[in-house]
């Protein structure tokens, strides 16, 4: 595999070459420079979504992305692997778990050297280093390295408590300390 060394700040997406990095961000902008006599390629560009899920009413610009977004609804998982046995929707997710099995961590940081089976892993790691937050709440002005840990923050500020315990009641804002809570209940005899 050729070597990816510019890497977009929004999404971390990586391009082997800087041009094609300058298009590709265009698509954080919403820019859409270039027109096309093809109807179905030009969906690329226009952001037009004709294709429809019927179960959620998600919108995509091609078939074959709404026939695999169909499976989230319908919990088909036709990949799974040899070794424990774990079942996928996608190929690629397969792929990238199977991963684990070989111990292989062939993504080092540059920087402290500790290594990650995935490359995505690998640059939200290297955001400690640039000490890069481009995720933001609009509550409080606090920034973020990643999405899942802004979401998670931003409960906090909902005051809602939607994990409760099947023991006792007792609501958490987060399915971690739910969990934790939950072994409470394991450890006490009777």
């Amino acid at each position: 595999m050729g070597e990816k060394p510019f890497s977009c700040t929004v999404c971390s997406k990586s391009f082997a070459r800087k041009s094609t990095l300058v298009e590709h961000k265009k698509t954080h902008t919403c820019e859409k420079p270039y027109s096309c006599s093809d109807c179905d390629h030009q969906r690329m560009h226009t952001g037009e979504r004709l294709f429809s899920c019927p179960v959620c009413g998600k919108c995509f610009t091609n078939k074959t992305v709404l026939v695999r977004h169909q499976k989230s609804h319908t919990g088909e998982k036709p990949f799974s692997c040899s070794e424990c046995g774990k079942c996928f929707g996608h190929k690629s997710v397969l792929v990238k778990h199977q991963i684990i099995h070989t111990g292989e961590k062939p993504f080092p940081c540059s920087e402290c050297g500790k290594c990650f089976t995935q490359k995505g892993n690998l640059m939200e790691h290297q955001k400690i280093h640039t000490g890069e937050r481009p995720y933001f709440c609009s509550y409080c002005g606090k920034y973020f390295t990643n999405k899942a840990v802004l979401m998670r923050h931003q409960v906090t500020h909902s005051k809602q408590r939607p994990f409760s315990c099947s023991e006792c009641g007792k609501c958490f804002m987060h399915k971690a300390n739910l969990v934790k809570h939950e072994k409470s209940h394991m450890t006490k005899t009777p």
